[in-house]
């Protein structure tokens, strides 16, 4: 053999060669949940990033760690059988500080499992991932990440994959990707009822991401797209997915900076969670079953939502341009490197212009397409597509929906309906029953232009008065 083939069969040999296991277990970790384990877990981990990568294994049994700081290059793989718990103590979490200088929370925040500007990291494996969120006591309205850790948290991160493991009980929102680019979300399960601001998905101002075949049970909202910062969450695919919750199962807000553009959502069941004994938010059969928002300036366009399947919710379908304009704080002298950073790299959703504590500008929405969405057992509410005099909801089309709801409005019910909605609420926290029962019992329309309705089928249990469709300021 020459010496030529020789040295390319060795550098193939290499390429095909499993990457390294690192076993916690190796580094002190113990199956005992008296016993914490981050120290052992997290000198795996750096270990393992330091060595080029590889597979950080939490083989099975109960270990209980405070934060560890994922790094590049690491496959942090839960054998079946694993269960990994959160301390309850809130001295085991460690305070981080991201460099993306974003959101309207404190600078430092805390969670079970953190990586800032990491990239080909991988969590996956048929064990679970325990919060124990419920021994953190709500102490203020915005206490989400500061007393009450999050479970998982990815910022400013690449090439990202959480796989098949399930997630239960954090202290508040269950999975925060914020900033972050080629996402893959398959097929894992999440329970998350156990406090307050209890999410089950946030994805906040992210780029390529992919959400398949994901079952959840949440409390607050279940799939979330969120915009905290000028960056706009695009083009986005959820797919295939169960969604169980008492708010919204599929939310494109409430934070709206930059906006919404290029999402696609597909084959979504809704349906009410299966334990009703405890509820922080919302109803019990669930608010929404799709919020589609813009209050805080931004855009929404191009959106297509198809096939979905849902069972429950007070008014399954809310499309609203308000004007809450809530904006974007972080210290001061980050403002123009993040301005820099974040929108002149063509970020239409920002500009200079804006302060960085409000929003004066209203947003703007154009281009939803809702098509063969049924709906069974839904409250009497109705659904809506809202925007403000002067500033309409544009481009709305809506195909192929059919709704059963309880009905039951007579016509004594209808002068406190229509007093209701003299108030436009244009400032306040958007919410599908905001307004209380509708005067249309399939959808009332307020300050729009370009909506159209296709194969619209609405039906009541019982009697109801109120014509099918209200329109008002439409073109």
């Amino acid at each position: 053999m020459n010496r030529l083939l020789f040295c390319s069969l060795l550098l193939c040999n290499s390429l095909l060669a499993p990457a390294r296991d690192y076993v916690i277990t190796d580094y002190g970790a113990k199956s005992d949940t008296t016993l914490l384990c981050t120290d052992a877990l997290q000198q795996c981990i750096d270990r393992c990033s330091a060595d080029g990568g590889g597979r950080v294994i939490i083989p099975t049994g109960d270990y209980t760690t405070g934060t560890i700081i994922l790094k590049s290059n690491v496959h942090l793989h839960l054998a079946s059988g694993a269960t990994l718990y959160g301390s309850t103590d809130l001295k085991d979490y460690r305070k981080v500080k991201s460099s993306y200088l974003s959101l309207r929370t404190h600078t430092e925040t805390i969670q079970l499992i953190y990586a800032d500007s990491v990239e080909n990291v991988v969590i996956d494996g048929y064990g679970t991932i325990d919060g124990r969120g419920c021994v953190f006591p709500k102490l203020s309205w915005n206490d989400e990440g500061i007393t009450r850790p999050h479970l998982l948290r990815f910022i400013q991160s690449r090439n990202i994959v959480v796989k098949d493991i399930t997630l239960r009980n954090s202290g508040c929102w269950m999975q925060h990707y914020l900033a972050c680019d080629r996402l893959r979300i398959d097929d894992i399960k999440v329970t998350n009822r156990n406090n307050y601001n209890n999410d089950a998905l946030d994805l906040d101002g992210c780029h390529d991401v992919v959400v398949t075949g994901m079952i959840a049970d949440s409390d607050d909202d279940g799939i979330t797209l969120k915009s905290t910062s000028p960056r706009l969450c695009e083009d986005i695919t959820i797919q295939n997915c169960i969604v169980s919750s008492h708010c919204n199962a599929v939310k494109l807000g409430t934070e709206t900076n930059g906006g919404f553009r290029n999402i696609l959502i597909r084959g979504i069941v809704v349906k009410p969670s299966i334990d009703q004994s405890s509820r922080f938010f919302g109803r019990p059969i669930g608010t929404s079953a799709l919020s589609l928002e813009i209050v805080d300036g931004g855009i929404m366009e191009n959106v297509s939502v198809s096939d979905m399947t849902v069972t429950g919710t007070e008014s399954p379908i809310f499309v609203r341009l308000g004007h809450r304009g809530r904006g974007w704080t972080f210290n001061k002298s980050g403002v123009d490197a993040f301005l820099t950073q974040h929108v002149s790299g063509g970020n239409e959703g920002a500009t200079q212009s804006q302060k960085p504590d409000s929003v004066e500008t209203i947003g703007r929405m154009c281009g939803v397409y809702i098509n063969n969405v049924r709906v069974r057992d839904a409250g009497n509410y109705g659904c809506s597509i809202t925007g403000l005099s002067g500033y309409p909801v544009e481009d709305v089309h809506l195909s192929h929906i059919s709704i059963h709801h309880r009905g039951d409005i007579k016509t004594a019910d209808l002068d406190a309906i229509n007093t209701s909605l003299k108030d436009e609420k244009v400032a306040e926290y958007p919410e599908a029953t905001m307004w209380g029962p509708l005067p249309a019992k399939g959808f009332y329309v307020r300050h729009a232009r370009g909506v159209s309705f296709d194969a619209i089928d609405i039906h009541t249990t019982a009697p109801d008065v109120r014509p099918e469709i209200v329109r008002e300021d439409v073109e």
